[in-house]
């Protein structure tokens, strides 16, 4: 794997662990893209920085025990892929999670997509 790109996601994994949407905004490009799965079917697509940063900055603050469990992850040229588990506790205290795979692109050093 790509050190560098590897590092990157390691960090990014470990910045949505601790809720902090400045050090997650810092690894990305200036234009990033998230692509969200949510609501379904279509998801919700976040193009540019600031839509980038409101979205971290609501999800923080709307699950604030959240919780990723990376179970596999594979970085080749300008494209990373990581399956995981994520963790959360609902407003009744009820813990949940649901499985998935991001897939990300890399540009200049940092996260574009």
């Amino acid at each position: 794997m790509p050190a560098h790109e590897t590092l990157l996601l390691k960090q990014s994994n470990e910045v949505l662990d601790r809720h902090d949407e400045e050090s997650m905004m810092a690894l990305m490009t200036g234009e990033p893209l998230f692509e969200n799965t949510y609501p379904a079917p279509n998801g919700t697509r976040y193009q540019g920085f600031a839509s980038v940063k409101q979205f971290w900055e609501e999800f923080f603050a709307s699950s604030p025990q959240a919780r990723i469990e990376i179970e596999e992850m594979f970085v080749c040229q300008e494209r990373g892929m990581q399956r995981w588990v994520y963790h959360w506790m609902d407003d009744q205290g009820i813990a949940g999670h649901v499985r998935g795979v991001d897939v990300f692109r890399f540009q200049d050093g940092k996260i574009a997509e």
